[in-house]
This record gives C-alpha cells, sequence and structure tokens, in this order.
C-alpha cells in the first residue's frame, strides 16, 4: 500500500507508454461505439429518437431559418422547434439555440449543405483545429523530444468524444482559445481578434479579460474588443439589430430553465452552481457560492498573471479558472480542459512536476468520462472537485516558482 501511494505521488506509475496505450484503448472503444451508433440508426435518426449529432439539430436549423430570410424566428422557440421538426421529424426533442448572432455566421454556411455533410465538417474542421493547437503547445515543450505520443493523448481525450457526440462547439472554442494565448507573446493583436471570436460563448468571458488587464497586454485587450464589436456591427447588419434584442430577451428564459431549474440535467453541469442546486441549496444560495468561488479564481488568476512567472503555468491556469468561474459549464465544454492539460504538461517538463501533479493531470485527463455517471448516481460532482484540485496545485505551483527568484536573492545577498 506504501508504494501505491509512493506511486500516486510521484506520478510513477504514468509512463508514456501507458498513456498512449490506455488513450489508444478508449479511443478504439468510442470509434467503434461511434461507427455502431450511426450504422443502426434510421436515417438522421438515432436508435433514441434524437438526430445524429443531438445539438448541432439546434445550429443547422437556426442557420436554415436564416438562409429562408426568418432570422428572426432563431430566437422564437416555437419556430426554431417547428423548424427541428421540420428537419429531422415531429418526434424529436428540442434543441434551443442559446447563442449570440455571432454563432449564426458559423451555423448559417453550414446550413447550406445537406446535414449530414455539413455535420461531417463541422465534426471534422473542429478537431483538426484543436489537435493543431494541441499539438502547437506540445512542441514547445522545452528539452523534451514528445514524439507522436501527445497524438491519441489528445485525440483520446474523453471529452472530445462527448462534444463529438453532441456535436457541440466545444472543439472550436478550444481551438480558438489554445491559438489565442499560443499567439498572445509574440502577436498580441493576434491573439485579442482570437480571444474576440470567442464571444460566442459569453459566459466564459470572465477571466480573461481580468488576466490581460493584470498582465499590461493593452495590444490585445483592445484587440479583443475592437473584434467584438466588430462582430456586433457586421452581426447587425446582415440579420437586423433587433436579433440582438431578442438574444438579450431570451437569455432570462434559458437561465430560469438550463441553468436555475436544471432542465439540461444538474449532473451534466460542471459548476459549483449546478453543485448547491444538486444538493438542494436554492437559487440564492448557489448564486452566492458561485460567486464567492469566482471571485476567487479571478483573484487568484490576476494575482499570478501580474508576476514574470511560466507562460505555460499561467497558461493552464487561466483555463481552469474560465470553467470554475462560470457557473454554467456542461461535460462537453470540458474539452477545453485539454488545453490546461497540455500546458501543464509542458510546464512540469520545463520545471519538474511537483508531488501528485502527474496523477491530478491523469485524473483530470478521464474525469469527463466519469463525470456526469457518478453525479447521476451518488450526486458527487467528480468533475468539479478535479477542477478545484488542479486549481489549487497549479495556482501554488505558481506561487512557488514566484516566491523562487526572491529566495534565490535573499542566498546570493547572504554569500
Amino acid at each position: 500500500m506504501a508504494h501505491f501511494w509512493q506511486a500516486i505521488r510521484s506520478g510513477e506509475w504514468l509512463t508514456a507508454a501507458r498513456a498512449r496505450d490506455y488513450s489508444l484503448i478508449l479511443l478504439g472503444i468510442c470509434a467503434l461505439a461511434a461507427v455502431g451508433w450511426i450504422a443502426l440508426s434510421d436515417g438522421l435518426i438515432d436508435r433514441n429518437g434524437k438526430p445524429i449529432g443531438t445539438d448541432f439539430a439546434s445550429f443547422y436549423a437556426a442557420g436554415s431559418l436564416v438562409l429562408d430570410g426568418r432570422a428572426g424566428d432563431v430566437y422564437n422557440m416555437a419556430a426554431h422547434y417547428a423548424r427541428e421538426q421540420q428537419i429531422f421529424g415531429a418526434a424529436m426533442p428540442y434543441y434551443g439555440w442559446l447563442y449570440p448572432p455571432i454563432f449564426l455566421l458559423v451555423a448559417t454556411p453550414l446550413a447550406l449543405m445537406p446535414y449530414l455533410p455539413a455535420l461531417a465538417v463541422w465534426q471534422i474542421g473542429t478537431f483538426a483545429l484543436y489537435l493543431l493547437v494541441i499539438g502547437r503547445i506540445v512542441r514547445r515543450m522545452r528539452g523534451v523530444a514528445i514524439g507522436p505520443v501527445w497524438l491519441p493523448i489528445a485525440a483520446g481525450f474523453p471529452a472530445v468524444f462527448i462534444n463529438l457526440g453532441h456535436g457541440q462547439n466545444g472543439l472550436l472554442g478550444a481551438g480558438l482559445f489554445g491559438a489565442a494565448l499560443l499567439a498572445l507573446s509574440a502577436r498580441p493583436v493576434v491573439s485579442g481578434v482570437l480571444f474576440g471570436l470567442l464571444a460566442y460563448k459569453p459566459q466564459f468571458a470572465l477571466v480573461v479579460p481580468v488576466a490581460l488587464l493584470a498582465a499590461g497586454q493593452w495590444r490585445t485587450v483592445i484587440a479583443t474588443g475592437i473584434t467584438v464589436m466588430a462582430l456586433v456591427g457586421i452581426t447587425s447588419l446582415i440579420f437586423g439589430a433587433d436579433l440582438w434584442l431578442a438574444f438579450a430577451a431570451s437569455t432570462e428564459t434559458s437561465r430560469k430553465l438550463l441553468l436555475e431549474q436544471g432542465d439540461v440535467g444538474f449532473e451534466k453541469l460542471q459548476s459549483v452552481f449546478a453543485a448547491v442546486r444538486m444538493w438542494g441549496g436554492g437559487v440564492p444560495l448557489a448564486y452566492a457560492v458561485q460567486g464567492v468561488v469566482s471571485a476567487a479564481v479571478v483573484c487568484g488568476t490576476a494575482w499570478t498573471w501580474r508576476s514574470a512567472g511560466d507562460r505555460d503555468l499561467k497558461a493552464a491556469l487561466l483555463v481552469i479558472a474560465t470553467l470554475l468561474a462560470s457557473p454554467h459549464v456542461l461535460d462537453y465544454d470540458l474539452v477545453i480542459l485539454g488545453l490546461a492539460i497540455a500546458f501543464a504538461t509542458s510546464a512540469g517538463f520545463a520545471g519538474g512536476f511537483r508531488d501528485y501533479e502527474i496523477s491530478l493531470l491523469a485524473a483530470a485527463w478521464i474525469v469527463p468520462l466519469l463525470a456526469r455517471g457518478v453525479a447521476g448516481v451518488t450526486g458527487i460532482p467528480l468533475g468539479l472537485l478535479v477542477l478545484l484540485a488542479l486549481y489549487v496545485v497549479t495556482l501554488r505551483r505558481a506561487a512557488w516558482d514566484r516566491a523562487a527568484p526572491a529566495v534565490s536573492a535573499h542566498e546570493i545577498a547572504q554569500a
């Protein structure tokens, strides 16, 4: 038993070969399951009576309404649902459109194609972007010959399969977020444009601006603001400014139904807010606890980003904080956690791994596969607990690294 805990502490149990083999096994199982699920489907409808790609049906229906000159109906739930039924059949459940008009710039071109080719382009394109960005992160690892082992680990990350199964946009978000962080030091304006393109997920916008301001990245902040304003202007010209008013009105309904009442399922949400609600806490208490946690992770991240510490470590902390600060984080959103794992691994290879870091990164890799099921059966928010632990360990490492130069300077002075 002592040897077991020593292995967990040191992370020696997770060799590169094991990481590759575990990833390949999971990748193979999920690929076979996906092929079988599609083969058993009836046209566009799977065995559960849902469209293949589930949430992508909402994107496609919204885009098709725009192509018909009915952009104003995108935020009309009855009209949007009627279009989904027209495409997929009257028996399908409703998949709502919850995004700002910015995302119509993506959904509308996809709706020019038949549904299955559009879904394939969406899935393959966003998956390729995610892999490209992860590859860029790991290839920057200093003094490490990483080789091709990163590819099955990144592709086999369970959050990827959850995202692909839902036809969701987490892979796109991970690609844009990671590319923005990679470009930050050398191309701050490009980084700002990429951060601005993430405005289709406004619930993830709490921490990034604070971190950029704390780091004095003014060019990136200005570029982000200009990009967002340009997107608002472009969508207003194309779809009409009233569509933004319709979006603003729709947020109250989505907040009450999906977040506060948990129509989406509290076990699927990976936030502090959802955990409090799942445990029977009221809405005011859930917002209060979420507010405390959000403020804490924002402050910790801002403090870290003010320092001249390891860029990869700061990037990892920002990604984790972005997930923790939002009350509306679904398990497919955890695909951006892959960025944190990659950046934290890079920092570990550069400066050495501390106790439990390797095992915790392994837990973060596997937890999207388990989070929904464990929460549904036991009420334990496993995904949230891993996120909190990873944030604390990463912040602790940042604090140690920040203190190290001061300690070294003191030692030199004493000598």
